[in-house]
């Protein structure tokens, strides 16, 4: 006999994506921006890598042992803000405004960032 509830498998992917892949993804997308792309596009995506770093640093912080910083307890405190999207959608709105400045090359990195946008939206709904 099962007395606990099964969870749903959409907000399992949502929980693992949010938190493990989309800023892992969007890291390596914006860093191949900023090497192919030229000129203004550069910048928008050197600031979304950036952010993802940070992120990325965040979740694997308390397993590195560096939680003693307080911009750790900084970083934490707005990696939950928002129930942790705005975190995501920074680093997505300046790899979009990237894809609009002249100099950005490779389009099909602005189309696999529009789909793992379009699905990370898409969970969120889906568990909202």
């Amino acid at each position: 006999m099962n007395f606990l509830p099964d969870p749903d498998p959409v907000v399992l992917a949502f929980f693992f994506i949010r938190k493990f892949v989309y800023l892992e993804v969007l890291a390596v997308l914006a860093l191949l921006r900023v090497v192919v792309g030229s000129g203004l596009s550069r910048w928008p995506a050197v600031v979304a890598l950036a952010l993802c770093l940070g992120g990325i640093l965040t979740t694997f912080a308390p397993a590195l042992g560096l939680t003693e910083s307080p911009l750790y307890t900084w970083s934490a405190r707005a990696m939950a803000g928002g129930g942790g999207m705005a975190v995501l959608l920074l680093p997505s709105v300046l790899m979009a405004i990237s894809a609009l400045l002249p100099g950005a090359r490779w389009r099909w990195i602005d189309l696999v960032h529009a789909a793992m946008l379009a699905g990370l939206l898409g969970l969120w709904w889906w568990t909202s």
